[in-house]
């Protein structure tokens, strides 16, 4: 199984499920059915989007060949690490009022003549969540994609959206909010795992183009005790881009990432003390 691809499905798809499920509880509690079909309505157009992207995404890379198909997945891979990661800090930002947010707008949104308000909440939603994840996918698959190894990626990212689906059931039944936060917690240390992963990816892109030089290589061999192409070391590998005997420059370009990662994220952190201190 692909673990990169199941990890980016499941928290995308946990995402977008959450949005439609603050909406469609807030329109049954307010009694407001009949704006329902707005919103499934909504959810169908964002899902025709997202595919849309997708199908234009494969479409520029098969008419790509040689160095130029090399670096659009190298720009693939960068562009889906920095929109994980963008991503994290955003839900750190924004997930505790999430909610509140979602209700507020849903609330403008059900005057008879504004209902399709309803649809575009909906549709923005699931059309971002949906894009994201297939570049998020392009990114990590598409050299898979090309070995034939397309049905294991396929049945990797199914199980990612099924499993987000019981995730969500589950956490919605429990209704605590210590579930939640730890939901949260734990699918973003491993989202950063996959975004350095496809950190790596386009690192290696970028050194096999010759755009960046190697530097010692091997920097050193641990494929004795954790080959990186199975097992535990392949999973690891496919996740957070481990490799058993990389080049140093690989080695910089992962500690780099790591710290300008903790330092982004501590951003918001640090502005949201200050806030609180200066009210």
């Amino acid at each position: 199984m692909n673990g990169a691809a199941f990890v980016v499905v499941f928290r995308e798809s946990m995402e977008a499920i959450l949005v439609l499920g603050v909406l469609y509880t807030w329109l049954v509690r307010a009694e407001r059915r009949d704006a329902l079909r707005w919103l499934w309505a909504g959810a169908m157009l964002g899902i025709a989007l997202a595919i849309s992207l997708g199908a234009a995404l494969m479409g520029v890379g098969d008419v790509l060949s040689g160095d130029a198909q090399t670096l659009f997945q190298v720009i693939m891979s960068a562009v889906a690490a920095l929109l994980i990661v963008h991503m994290a800090a955003w839900m750190r930002r924004h997930g505790a009022t999430l909610k509140g947010v979602l209700e507020r707008d849903a609330q403008r949104c059900l005057a008879p003549v504004r209902q399709w308000g309803i649809a575009s909440l909906a549709a923005l939603a699931v059309a971002r969540e949906g894009a994201e994840t297939l570049v998020f996918l392009y990114g990590i698959g598409v050299a898979q994609w090309h070995q034939g190894t397309r049905w294991d990626f396929v049945l990797s990212a199914g199980l990612g959206l099924v499993m987000a689906a019981l995730c969500f059931w589950a956490l919605q039944w429990t209704s605590r909010r210590f579930a939640w936060r730890l939901y949260f917690v734990i699918s973003e240390a491993l989202l950063l795992l996959v975004a350095a992963g496809l950190w790596v990816s386009a690192l290696e892109g970028l050194i096999n183009l010759g755009w960046l030089p190697a530097g010692m290589d091997p920097l050193w061999d641990t494929s004795q005790w954790l080959d990186d192409g199975q097992g535990v070391g392949g999973m690891l590998a496919s996740i957070a881009g481990y490799r058993a005997w990389p080049p140093s420059t690989l080695v910089l370009g992962y500690i780099a990432y790591w710290w300008l990662v903790i330092m982004y994220l501590h951003v918001p952190l640090r502005r949201q003390s200050r806030d609180r201190v200066a009210s």
